[in-house]
């Protein structure tokens, strides 16, 4: 069996949603207390074995690369000033081990388009995706989980969660066989709620067969010549299996205002260092 040995993230996009605050700086460096949603996304594949971390980027991300990058001026100066927990905080942002690429995305066509960029370094090898802006406070991690799964099953994997109806038409919308982990049967970008075919997401998590790429590569364009990873995965339905899984945890959707303030208040509550007193400030509000 092959392991899942590499990790890609999507993070050309605009993050229209927050301008003006991501006018200059990627929304998946916002920070959610001390650290930024990338980080935390690279975190949990890297608890999920991931060695490859591969990062499909845009204008005016340079911010991400650097934030994996060494940082010498900064380290210096904390060794200098002997802030030596600060610089063990710092140089310990990635393992050693791990290797960071990044392939520049030329046009924003989509999802889908932004995974087949990255056909040429998964080559023939299953892989994950995380989508940063969905922060998943999982026990174990839910790629950890994801990873578990497909070593049982060895196939494709989609990270779901139940949604309310009205909202259907902000996620691709699975139905299942009614096993856990269940067998995917259908699965439609973005529908109606009358014409959802459950109220199962999929949601920023994904382990996927290099199949995909194929399917990727010859689908049909949609709205704005955007190629859909949705459509992707409902051709590669028709060849192999794909399984829908109901991690374990809190989702915080950190692509909008709500979720990220809701993300703020849940991991500042836990922080070693702020949570009991911004815990007793929120109680006293």
């Amino acid at each position: 069996m092959k392991r899942v040995r590499k990790c890609v993230f999507p993070v050309a996009g605009m993050g229209s949603r927050f301008l003006p605050a991501t006018k200059a700086s990627p929304k998946e460096m916002m920070p959610v207390v001390d650290k930024p949603l990338i980080q935390y996304a690279v975190e949990e594949a890297v608890a999920a074995g991931i060695i490859d971390m591969i990062f499909i980027t845009g204008r005016n991300k340079r911010s991400i690369e650097d934030h994996f990058d060494k940082a010498y001026e900064v380290e210096a100066e904390l060794l200098a000033r002997g802030k030596l927990e600060l610089l063990e905080l710092v140089q310990g942002i990635i393992p050693k081990h791990i290797n960071c690429i990044y392939i520049r995305q030329p046009e924003a066509l989509g999802l889908g388009h932004a995974v087949l960029c990255a056909e040429p370094v998964v080559n023939d090898e299953p892989f994950a995706v995380i989508l940063a802006d969905d922060l998943i406070d999982g026990e174990p991690p839910a790629l950890r989980q994801m990873a578990q799964v497909y070593g049982k099953h060895e196939c494709s994997v989609l990270g779901v969660e139940e949604v309310p109806r009205e909202n259907t038409r902000q996620y691709g919308m699975v139905q299942t066989d009614g096993e856990e982990p269940g067998a995917v049967r259908a699965i439609v970008e973005k529908p109606s709620p009358e014409d959802a075919p459950s109220n199962l997401a999929v949601v920023g998590r994904y382990i996927l067969s290099p199949r995909i790429f194929h399917h990727l590569a010859t689908v049909q364009a949609g709205a704005g010549g955007e190629i859909q990873l949705t459509d992707g995965i409902a051709a590669l339905m028709l060849e192999e299996k794909v399984l829908a899984y109901r991690f374990k945890g809190v989702r915080y959707d950190c692509g909008s205002k709500l979720g990220y303030l809701q993300a703020m208040v849940a991991y500042g509550k836990k922080h070693p260092e702020v949570g009991a007193e911004f815990t007793a400030y929120l109680k006293s509000i």
